[in-house]
């Protein structure tokens, strides 16, 4: 019986051999480590020590003595999940003894059912780091993650103070005070000032309608008839002490501030500001109400050598919460794919029998992230290249695909920015239009040509 010969697709198959290389022992000295709340369970090699699985508890004395044990039994790298925020001492204590630590994703070794014990699962890790088949999480400079805590302890304050700005104005409305019809936002100038002769008594709405702000577009009328309320004695004690928390959170989101600013004057320049000073504010672009209290832009201009204020979609303030998430420089990233890896900005690409079974990104809890997101949504309507790409995309995939996909394209131009350095350059809607519409008849002519016709582009076109 003969057989036969295989095509060219099995003989790719044929060749293509299993690298039995890759389940050779890559960390001979490693540990796994079961991070918990109250404990934490640890595995070493058999050869290591005749007890390979111990128990340490979660004060400090007892990290350092699990360190020392490590140490002692020649180990040189540690895998660990991250689990929590359980991890960061025991990170931070097994780096100061010399170790390499290996920050894991729990979804990377859940792949097998059972060992659902933490001795089973410190073991399982010990395994699986062993062999190679972890890999380490991105772990940015200790000078990141301070300006990271700083910039998240920020973000937090914020969030919270726009909290109390919502009930204060339930206890606005549950007195019938409409104040929020005729004011866009409650926390301006105008508002407090109207809030803060309230609570010291004053119940005359033409005296309260006075205090406004010229610029305010509602008229006097309709603003005196919206301070006219019930004025009920709980709900102004209610109004009292939220508006004293807002104050209490304005004062340590400065505090904040100053304490981010201190710390982002050591970092490195890349621009000297009296050779290469800034440039002027690019015009209808408003800065946020939400940004600190000293100048962000300039200081960022310092460190990236970027004035992000120039580029469309990427603020000043996104700026600040990818360097605070991933670094200023992008060392960590050898490319711009794998920056958009990091994000969680790719498509998956699951195939199995030659078919694509999944291409959906996968969930990535990063703050980077949701700012690209964000900034990708405000570019609608944009009338620049990136908000004209954006709008196409909007038009062909839908809202929630071309999110994805610009973030994705913001974050790739984020990266070059810092890579090299370059100042960016907006070349326009009509470049962008100009330049579709020869890829369009670019193709409508290969179209033409496989169907045997000619296209005709008319000269007033």
């Amino acid at each position: 019986m003969s057989r036969k010969k295989p095509t060219g697709k099995q003989k790719g198959a044929v060749q293509k051999r299993v690298d039995w290389k890759a389940l050779e022992i890559v960390h001979p000295d490693a540990a796994g480590i079961d991070v918990g709340g109250s404990e934490h369970w640890v595995a070493v090699s058999p050869d290591c020590d005749p007890e390979p699985v111990r128990r340490f508890g979660c004060f400090t004395a007892d990290l350092r003595e699990m360190g020392q044990w490590l140490v002692q039994r020649g180990v040189r790298s540690v895998a660990m999940q991250s689990t929590g925020v359980y991890w960061m001492p025991v990170f931070e204590v097994l780096e100061q003894h010399g170790l390499e630590v290996y920050l894991v994703n729990a979804r990377h070794t859940k792949n097998v059912p059972g060992r659902k014990s933490d001795v089973q699962e410190c073991q399982w890790l010990l395994k699986l780091h062993a062999f190679g088949l972890l890999n380490n999480s991105f772990q940015p400079s200790d000078e990141i993650r301070i300006a990271r805590t700083l910039w998240r302890q920020r973000g937090n304050l914020v969030a919270e103070a726009s909290s109390v700005i919502q009930r204060i104005q339930k206890a606005l409305t549950e007195m019938n005070v409409q104040l929020s019809n005729v004011l866009s936002d409650l926390s301006g100038m105008s508002g407090m000032k109207i809030i803060g002769a309230i609570l010291e008594g004053e119940r005359d709405r033409w005296k309260l309608a006075a205090l406004v702000e010229p610029e305010v577009k509602a008229t006097p009328e309709d603003i005196a008839k919206s301070l006219e309320g019930n004025w009920r004695e709980e709900l102004l004690f209610v109004l009292r002490q939220q508006v004293e928390l807002y104050r209490i959170y304005q004062q340590k989101i400065n505090d904040c501030d100053l304490q981010l600013r201190k710390h982002l004057e050591s970092f490195g320049s890349k621009r000297d500001l009296q050779a290469q000073p800034i440039g002027p504010k690019p015009k209808g672009k408003k800065g946020s109400r939400n940004a600190p209290a000293f100048d962000l832009r300039t200081e960022l201009y310092r460190i990236t050598g970027i004035d992000w204020a120039q580029i469309n979609g990427i603020d000043v303030l996104t700026a600040q919460t990818v360097i605070a998430e991933a670094g200023a420089d992008l060392s960590a990233f050898p490319s711009e794919k794998q920056f958009a890896s990091w994000l969680g900005l790719c498509p998956t690409n699951e195939q199995s029998g030659g078919k694509i079974l999944n291409r959906r990104t996968r969930k990535v809890v990063n703050r980077a992230t949701v700012a690209f997101r964000n900034a990708a949504s405000t570019l609608l309507r944009s009338q620049s290249y990136l908000g004209a790409q954006y709008r196409r995309l909007r038009t062909r995939l839908g809202a929630p695909k071309a999110i994805t996909a610009m973030a994705r394209k913001l974050a790739c131009l984020f990266y070059r920015l810092i890579k090299h350095g370059q100042p960016y350059v907006d070349k326009g809607t009509e470049y962008y239009e100009a330049r579709y519409r020869e890829q369009q008849i670019r193709s409508l002519a290969k179209r033409a040509q496989k169907l045997g016709l000619q296209l005709i582009i008319p000269k007033t076109a």
